[in-house]
């Protein structure tokens, strides 16, 4: 056998990622936009209204709450499957409907339930760590593709690199920490301050966190990539 190559060398040595197929630029655009009407203008300008209308707190921010389950069944429809992601979505929104609807029947309550709940999150994302693959997996497989199999597939078959592994390793287990430190801040503010203000400063808690989130795991994610790159250099260089 001949000496290796470069190439071949690298390859050996680090994760090769096949770059991601063409998308359809429709798709996924048309998938963000009804993920933002669904889960943010929607459930926001429903609460208002419902308020205008003289509906309590309470009912006000339960029937808010019921947008997002209609984007996990829309999504559903739209892609005529029922992936990993779509599952867990909708088992979550179930259990926290159930949640809202037990134990007394005020703002206050259901705005402790709704920490609970992000709460919950964060430990079922930690919980997922001991799985053959974790939450982080098809949450990022929903958003870095646009659904087709082709992409699907591709993101798929990114788990086999060791270096792909261990970011959605490290990327879930910060998503699960962070969300259970948010339910406990969220918990304690609506112990100390009025219902009122807690109406306004949870969503902006709760998309804050998102948003810092959203943006770390961008960052890390691209970090990762170029860390694996450059050892790829340096193995090449000293071959």
């Amino acid at each position: 056998m001949g000496t290796p190559t470069a190439q071949e060398v690298r390859t050996a040595l680090v994760d090769e990622r096949p770059g991601p197929p063409r998308r359809s630029r429709g798709n996924a655009i048309g998938g963000w936009v009804l993920t933002i009407v669904l889960n943010v203008v929607a459930p926001i300008l429903t609460y208002s209204a419902l308020r205008g209308q003289g509906w309590s707190e309470f009912t006000a921010l339960l029937a808010s709450g019921g947008w997002p389950m209609l984007d996990s069944v829309v999504h559903v429809a739209w892609r005529r499957r029922l992936d990993e992601f779509a599952i867990v979505t909708l088992v979550f929104l179930v259990i926290t409907a159930a949640v809202s609807l037990v134990g007394p029947h005020s703002a206050r309550a259901l705005l402790f339930k709704d920490s609970a709940t992000t709460g919950l999150f964060g430990l079922l994302c930690l919980a997922t760590l001991l799985a053959r693959r974790p939450l982080m997996f098809y949450f990022g497989r929903k958003f870095a593709t646009d659904g087709t199999a082709a992409s699907t597939a591709w993101w798929n078959g990114l788990w086999r690199l060791p270096g792909f592994r261990t970011t959605i390793r490290t990327m879930t287990a910060v998503w699960g920490v962070a969300y259970c430190v948010e339910a406990i801040v969220r918990i304690a503010l609506t112990t100390v301050l009025s219902t009122g203000t807690m109406v306004a400063l949870s969503p902006v808690l709760i998309y804050g966190v998102l948003g810092g989130l959203a943006l770390w795991t961008a960052v890390y994610g691209k970090r990762a990539r170029r860390r694996g790159e450059a050892r790829a250099a340096a193995a090449t260089d000293r071959n």
